[in-house]
């Protein structure tokens, strides 16, 4: 039987060394007994110079209320995902999540365990991110006449569509007061650029825009991240202003908002209402005047069926909803949003791409873009990579494999001759290539008068612009001969 204990020991030995979260059991005088690979990794110690030594000897930055293994041992106080930052003894500065749990034998506490996440590289970013926004809002509270930090205006957002002029709409009304907003669509719609826009209009234009991304940080570390730090809140921890303080005066634009915490979720809904933050550790309440705009990837209903989102919360926020449309229900737009993708492009590529042929549009056209705005310009991007020396136009050859069904550009066996019955041919592509062909010649014929081709096209003046612009075709007449 003892054999088989000791057998079993070894494989537990053996699973403890290869699990990725470091682990270190202490006796009851906090000697080291165990100390795996990955602990060794965070620490950047040898597990040879770790047992046998005390904990404090270990980490010389440690004292008795501060070590949570210490806690355990002296009064059996169980931790569960503590953030903790500590010095070890070659003065490395390390920061974990740890859970600490007292070992009993018979009711005696022999020896403490714990369980460690190292997150030291993400604090490090956390830090500078922290401190650089800290730096901003010092500066904004120098000088009151300092531009926001928004970038984009209303006047930066392309597209004609319905839909996506409806938001637009509202958004323009959202600004006008303090109420909060949300913001929902597909990533890559640019709920964002709304948000800022939002900002750029609104009263609070000229106070700091603070954005944070709720899916992008540590649970452990965001609620330290919304409302500020006080020294001594948990091992390591400074004074530090939080997003909210931070933003006092201005907006603050929480991405992501469902993939937040449920627990921060009621403390967030606690700020809202009552207008004040209290740090992490902290015993005073900041008063806050903050515009809050929150964005969700999925709609509200799915949120809240799914249980990701506090029904409280989501209704004090759910003053002004504007849904983001799709680029799928908005294709429309793609040949415009595609411009100026590729006016973008030239900038900084310093070329002189005069536009993307009907072929290469086509595709645009066809494909469904699951990632929205963002993936169609990744694609304009690529053909500009791709381009040769010299090509002014972006054909379909320069576009990514994955816009072609096969995965892979087909070159296209175009006629110019009728074809017959028996050939095989792309409709769309001849249906408007004969289009642009007889727009061209109505659109000389009538000299670039816009109202009488439009008439004798049987189409609206709107219409006819759309695809003048669609197929490029604005050359053909003089500023003389267009009217307005």
């Amino acid at each position: 039987m003892k054999s088989s204990v000791n057998q079993f020991s070894t494989q537990f030995e053996w699973i403890l060394n290869v699990i990725n979260v470091g682990v270190h059991i202490v006796n009851k005088d906090g000697d080291t007994v165990f100390y795996n690979e990955m602990m060794a990794h965070i620490d950047g110690l040898a597990r040879e110079q770790v047992l046998g030594e005390n904990i404090f000897q270990l980490y010389p930055s440690l004292t008795d209320e501060s070590s949570t293994l210490q806690a355990a041992l002296d009064k059996g106080i169980e931790t569960n995902e503590s953030i903790q930052t500590y010095v070890n003894v070659k003065e490395k500065k390390i920061t974990s999540i740890n859970s600490t749990y007292p070992l009993y034998e018979d009711g005696e506490i022999i020896g403490a365990v714990e369980i460690a996440k190292d997150i030291t590289k993400v604090m490090n970013m956390y830090d500078q991110i922290v401190d650089l926004r800290s730096q901003l809002a010092k500066t904004y509270k120098k000088n009151k006449f300092l531009e926001g930090t928004a970038t984009y205006h209303f006047s930066d957002l392309i597209g004609s569509s319905p839909a996506f002029q409806e938001a637009i709409s509202l958004a323009k009304k959202a600004a006008r007061t303090h109420s909060p907003v949300m913001i929902y669509g597909p990533t890559g719609t640019g709920k964002e650029l709304v948000a800022q826009s939002i900002h750029n209009v609104s009263a609070h234009r000229h106070q700091p825009f603070i954005a944070q991304n709720c899916a992008a940080v540590p649970r452990e570390l965001m609620e330290g991240l919304l409302f500020g730090t006080t020294k001594g809140a948990f091992t390591g921890a400074v004074d530090r202003l939080g997003i909210f303080e931070q933003a006092n005066g201005g907006t603050l634009f929480l991405d992501e908002l469902n993939s937040l915490d449920l627990g921060l979720q009621a403390k967030l809904l606690r700020v809202l209402q009552e207008g004040e933050v209290r740090r992490v550790g902290g015993a005073k309440e900041q008063k806050i005047n903050v515009k809050i705009i929150a964005a969700m990837n999925i709609s509200p209903d799915e949120a809240l069926e799914r249980g990701i989102i506090r029904s409280d919360l989501f209704f004090r926020l759910n003053v002004v909803t504007i849904q983001m449309p799709s680029l799928l229900e908005r294709k429309a737009d793609i040949p415009f949003i595609a411009d100026h993708f590729i006016q973008k492009f030239n900038n900084s590529f310093f070329s002189d791409v005069r536009g993307i042929t009907q072929k290469a549009m086509n595709r645009l056209l066809q494909y469904p873009w699951p990632g929205n705005i963002r993936e169609l310009g990744h694609a304009i991007e690529l053909a500009f990579n791709v381009m040769d020396a010299g090509e002014d136009m972006i054909d379909e050859h320069h576009l990514p494999a994955y816009l072609f069904p096969s995965g892979k550009y087909t070159p296209s066996n175009a006629q110019t001759l009728p074809p017959t019955l028996t050939d095989t041919i792309d409709l769309p592509v001849v249906l408007e290539e004969l289009e642009k062909e007889m727009i061209i010649k109505m659109f000389e014929k009538y000299n670039g008068n816009i109202s009488k081709t439009a008439e004798a096209l049987t189409i609206t003046r709107q219409g006819l612009q759309y695809k003048l612009s669609k197929y490029k075709i604005e050359k053909v007449y003089t500023a003389e001969t267009r009217d307005s």
